[in-house]
């Protein structure tokens, strides 16, 4: 991600949630030299992707696939990009938190090998107040040995 490609992004955080990231948020993720990843297709942004890393955990901040993308398996593609990204970095546990009006998103993570490990109350803001967060994370393994070609 490049700071070229805010403005796009900014437009698909706003079309994918009610309550989106806003620009300052996506800049200082830049500046503060998170691992902030696009995903394009045929040269066109179709997702994005934040991470925090620090010590030997990572934490996926944010994942999206723009409306016009999804279904097509962008989504875990992301995911696993992101998993391989905090493994390289030393992550040895990446968290998460997710909605739990997002069933999707809850499903791509469980078939991953998430689990949920508690919940934070009212932590997004929401139409009638606020919503809680499941909190989840799995645990990175060492990539085995390439298959031999």
């Amino acid at each position: 991600m490049r700071r070229e490609d805010l403005p796009t992004i900014n437009a698909m955080e706003a079309a994918s949630y009610e309550f989106p990231w806003t620009p300052g948020i996506f800049a200082d993720c830049l500046r503060a030299g998170h691992p902030c990843w696009v995903l394009c297709v045929d040269g066109a942004i179709a997702g994005y992707g934040v991470l925090s890393i620090g010590a030997d955990e990572a934490h996926v901040l944010n994942i999206c696939i723009g409306p016009d993308w999804r279904g097509r398996g962008l989504g875990r593609h992301l995911l696993r990009r992101l998993l391989d990204i905090a493994r390289w970095n030393g992550a040895h546990q990446v968290f998460l938190e997710v909605r739990p009006s997002n069933p999707v998103a809850h499903a791509l993570y469980v078939s991953f090998g998430f689990h949920e490990i508690g919940r934070r109350p009212r932590y997004y803001p929401a139409k009638d107040g606020r919503e809680e967060a499941i909190v989840m994370t799995m645990e990175l393994t060492r990539p085995g040995p390439l298959p031999v070609m």
